[in-house]
């Protein structure tokens, strides 16, 4: 092969492999944006976080200052549980959605060894 021949082959290589990642990029883009929700205390407490657990958004009605300082504090641990749990399941499926092309690939060339 001559120079000029090996440069277009890694070249087009490149391109391939950036063709490739493209799925992965868009999925890290997906899951960056993946917001769990959760509330407590009949929705008087509302509350959202970022797939790494931290707070995006908190809403209480005034309704919930009727509750008391103890149960409000406790609805508010309420419904951050369920908004991790609500952002853990959607990333969850998120990564699923990605990787399965690249799971079946990867049992098709084990199944063929």
């Amino acid at each position: 092969m001559t120079e000029p021949t090996i440069d277009a082959e890694i070249r087009r290589l490149m391109a391939d492999f950036a063709e490739e990642m493209r799925p992965l990029h868009e999925a890290r883009e997906r899951m960056a944006e993946v917001r769990g929700h959760g509330e407590a205390a009949e929705g008087l407490v509302r509350l959202e976080v970022t797939p790494g657990g931290a707070l995006s958004g908190l809403t209480i009605d005034p309704r919930a200052m009727k509750l008391g300082s103890e149960a409000l504090a406790e609805a508010v641990l309420e419904a951050a549980r369920a908004a991790a749990a609500d952002a853990a399941g959607r990333l969850s499926e998120t990564v699923g959605e990605t990787m399965t092309p690249y799971l079946e690939d990867a049992r098709r060339f084990y199944d063929s060894l």
